[in-house]
């Protein structure tokens, strides 16, 4: 199996702006010929003697296991590096790391908070790194977004997608340049304290003008989702921003993703409007945080419904992150 994306070898992936709009319809094409490998049951070598180290700052289920098995799939080897195991920002500076973990591994997969940590590992490493979570940006995540989008839409130009809840996160602002790269009709429906930076709408805007899509910010719930073909929501708190939970409830119970505002899109008799929600996401009262408060950003009718493939896009999650390695490393 060839990749066809020779021009992404040896790069590393930090934000979707280091990628044209051509090189993520090329990785997503990647993507679904990789799923559909594993689906046929074919196990490859087209990671075959290389090793990828995880360094995480930040727990993670869904991004740590689909690298693990990314790379075995295609018979390369992923070792998980907590802060807890090694020295980095801590008795190591982060460019002493990158240039250690640059001459052991063939690529790099890190998730934590500050995305100057992760532009520092690629500058020394010499190797590809690949950002699976800062506090700015998660364009592994956008891709997977995209990924499950198409395959249950049948295109990404010419689809809404609305974003609800805080437009300020990571995911939103990586979906938001995503959708402008692949001409989509994207709209960011926060409160204004909660909107995404202007300047970042400014530039998506721009992009988007390029591709024959839009990017658009409405207050108004009601508003924003007619004719939507996604809802698209993430949880209120990120990680390390616990301290704000009871007030950051108050600003966005509003925009709580509700059977009736699924119903607003004008779609679902149709069939033609799904909902995804990147998880974890505080649907019932089976965590600790929802136990005494219930459903928080979505409600679990909307959750459990056949639109939601919110585990379509959990899985799509091995499936992009395999792509960017295998043509990054091939």
């Amino acid at each position: 199996m060839t990749t066809g994306i020779a021009e992404l070898s040896g790069r590393s992936l930090l934000t979707l702006n280091q990628v044209t709009a051509e090189e993520i319809t090329d990785l997503l094409n990647l993507a679904d010929n990789l799923k559909e490998r594993k689906r046929s049951g074919v196990r490859g070598e087209l990671l075959q003697h290389r090793s990828i180290a995880l360094l995480f700052q930040k727990a993670s289920t869904r991004t740590r296991c689909a690298a693990i098995a990314a790379a075995t799939d295609e018979s390369g080897h992923a070792e998980y590096l907590s802060s807890a195991d090694i020295h980095i920002g801590k008795k190591e500076s982060v460019a002493d790391t990158a240039r250690v973990l640059g001459r052991m591994f063939d690529g790099i997969l890190f998730r934590g908070y500050a995305q100057t940590t992760v532009e520092m590992l690629a500058q020394h490493a010499g190797v590809p790194v690949w950002n699976g979570l800062t506090d700015e940006a998660h364009p592994t995540q956008a891709l997977a977004d995209l990924q499950t989008i198409r395959e249950n839409i049948g295109a990404l130009a010419g689809t809404k997608v609305v974003y609800i809840g805080n437009g300020k996160n990571n995911v939103a602002n990586s979906i938001m340049l995503g959708c402008a790269k692949t001409g989509v009709e994207y709209v960011c429906c926060s409160p204004a304290d909660l909107s995404p930076v202007p300047e970042l709408v400014t530039a998506a805007a721009s992009v988007a003008a390029d591709h024959k899509g839009s990017v658009e910010v409405v207050e108004d719930p009601a508003a924003a989702v007619i004719g939507a073909n996604v809802i698209y929501t993430d949880v209120w708190l990120s990680m390390g921003e616990e301290g704000s939970l009871e007030e950051r409830i108050a600003t966005l119970m509003p925009y709580q993703v509700t059977m009736d505002l699924m119903k607003k899109t004008g779609k679902l008799e149709s069939g033609d409007v799904i909902f995804l929600h990147c998880l974890p996401a505080f649907h019932d009262r089976h965590t600790v945080l929802s136990a005494e408060r219930g459903a928080l950003e979505v409600t679990d009718e909307v959750f459990e419904a056949p639109f939601s493939k919110v585990f379509d896009l959990c899985e799509n999650k091995l499936h992009t992150l395999k792509a960017v390695m295998v043509a990054t490393l091939t």
